[in-house]
């Protein structure tokens, strides 16, 4: 017990003294980051050691309790709810959320919502997904995913959404929508789009136009089609 006493006061002892020898000899904005440190602790930004919120890059571990606020992270960064206000490289686990002001690059997981202002590549796992960049990899959520782009990967159990264009496998329990759609989407209700290249698999299947592709259905809609309507299939002719 005293030995781990003594190791946890060490190790609080050296995530506030490295900093010291990490900042950099260049010149940073008021509001910018100060220096990089391999291991933040505390209750939550910035009662942390070290101490200061939107103050310190880590690279290493960011563990607190409620609430963690870095610029930049490259490790593993743990709280309740998570805020990386620049570049994101490593695992994300937040509870309650995720969220990313710019691009991430790895894994994300929370039982919350993953929001990303910029790209996300990797893996997001939780109870939706909402990103105002593209995302490119594995998204698994339990209420359904929200991006402009999709190059992969994305499964919901109610709705994924694509603003501008889908290139790979979407399935839902309930519906897809992607503005273009460049491969596969599955669903127990709805499917829909623009611009159809691929397939489309669902009781109900909408594009506007087909340049290549199929759809299974109860009902299948191509409106550039001479036949607009068919059940069971509708396809490119």
């Amino acid at each position: 017990m005293k030995h781990t006493i003594k190791f946890g006061l060490a190790a609080l002892a050296l995530a506030a003294v490295t900093p010291a020898f990490a900042v950099s000899e260049e010149t940073y904005a008021e509001e910018g980051p100060v220096g990089w440190t391999p291991l933040a602790l505390g209750l939550a930004t910035p009662v942390q050691l070290p101490w200061g919120i939107n103050r310190w890059d880590v690279y290493g571990l960011d563990l607190n309790l409620f609430y963690a606020d870095a610029p930049k992270m490259y490790g593993l960064d743990v709280a309740c709810v998570t805020l990386v206000r620049d570049k994101m490289c490593g695992l994300q686990v937040g509870p309650l959320a995720n969220i990313n002001r710019s691009d991430v690059y790895g894994m994300r997981a929370t039982l919350g919502p993953n929001i990303s202002y910029g790209d996300v590549y990797g893996f997001d796992a939780g109870l939706g997904s909402l990103g105002l960049g593209n995302f490119y990899g594995l998204q698994m959520t339990f209420l359904g995913g929200v991006q402009k782009g999709l190059w992969g990967v994305a499964l919901a159990g109610l709705a994924n959404v694509s603003s501008v264009e889908t290139h790979g496998v979407t399935a839902a329990l309930g519906c897809n929508l992607s503005r273009t759609m460049r491969g596969v989407q599955v669903a127990l209700a709805f499917n829909m789009t623009e611009d159809l290249a691929g397939a489309q698999i669902g009781l109900v299947n909408f594009a506007e136009n087909c340049d290549g592709g199929f759809q299974i259905g109860l009902i299948n809609i191509i409106r550039s089609n001479v036949v607009k309507v068919l059940p069971l299939v509708n396809g490119y002719f």
